[in-house]
Parts: C-alpha cells; structure tokens; sequence
C-alpha cells in the first residue's frame, strides 16, 4: 500500500469509498449518517486542485481510502478520512493520518486537529490511539467552532461530537 496525491479521475472511487465506508454507521444505528451522501465532485477537486487530497492504494494502484485536510487556525485540519470496510483494520487511516502529519512537520505547522463522534468506536476512540486529544471548550479555535457550527446546521449534533488535537 502506498500514499499519493489523488488523481483528478479517482474521485468518484473516493465518493464510492466514503459510501461504502458509511455504512458502517447503518450498524450502530446512525442510519443517516450511513445515507449522507459524499462531497460533490467539484468540492474534492477543490481539494485535489489545492494539493490537500491524498490516498492509500492497493498493489494495483486504485484507491481503498483517502484523506481531505483543510487549514484552520494555522493547523492541518481532517475534513475527511475513509477506509473501504473490504481494507479496513489494517492501519490504513493511521497511514493517511501519519502522512498529513508528516507533511504539517514538514511545513512547521504545530498540529493536527479535527471534529468527529465522541463515542462512535472507529471515530473519538480511535483518534485518540491515534495521539489525538478532545479539546476543552475553552481551547477550541475559533475556526475550530465554525466547523463544528456548519456540522450542527447539518444536524450532525444529534449524537455527541468533539473537536480534537494532535500537537507535533
């Protein structure tokens, strides 16, 4: 497996991938969000365009799970990561964290930083294997708050969300 620039043709494989990814969610009783459909295409070309689109890829080069980072606050921030059930558990999401990682020390960018289900196992839980940690109130950002604004006028507050940091 190996991690690159998505590829301008690949994004309809990334939108395949986050459905199937979602369906997850269907299992533990969030059926909306499994039925949330992925970001249009313009919107990750935007993030392709802008060098901020990532994927992993099996030994025949198609993707099986990518990475969407934005800028907030001076930080790397994960808008999106997903793994095809068929390859998760392999450490794959860690990857993609570990590059946007690499790439922040590399750019003197001080952290990592992120929103996501506090008690969903593959989400909070899992992020905090992965060096994050839940932030305060007090110590989210206030870019960090207009993420987490656009996410409640999407009705994702129905279940418990957290903002989270990874210093570097």
């Amino acid at each position: 497996m190996r991690i690159r620039p998505a590829r301008p043709a690949e994004l309809p494989a990334l939108q395949d991938v986050e459905r199937a990814a979602g369906e997850c969610f269907r299992e533990i009783g969030m059926p909306e969000i499994a039925g949330d459909e992925p970001l249009p295409l313009d919107v990750l070309a935007g993030y392709q365009r802008a060098g901020r689109a990532w994927v992993v890829t099996d030994p025949a080069d198609s993707p099986v799970g990518y990475l969407l980072a934005d800028v907030v606050d001076g930080n790397l921030h994960v808008e999106q990561v997903s793994v095809h059930p068929g390859h998760a558990r392999r450490g794959l999401g860690r990857l993609l964290l570990d590059h946007l990682a690499d790439r922040a020390r590399a750019a003197g960018v001080p952290a990592l930083t992120l929103t996501t289900f506090a008690e969903v196992p593959w989400n909070g839980p899992y992020y905090t294997r992965c060096g994050f940690a839940v932030l305060d109130d007090g110590d989210v950002t206030p870019g960090l708050r207009a993420v987490r604004d656009r996410e409640a006028a999407h009705g994702l507050d129905r279940w418990p969300r957290v903002c989270m940091r990874r210093l570097l």
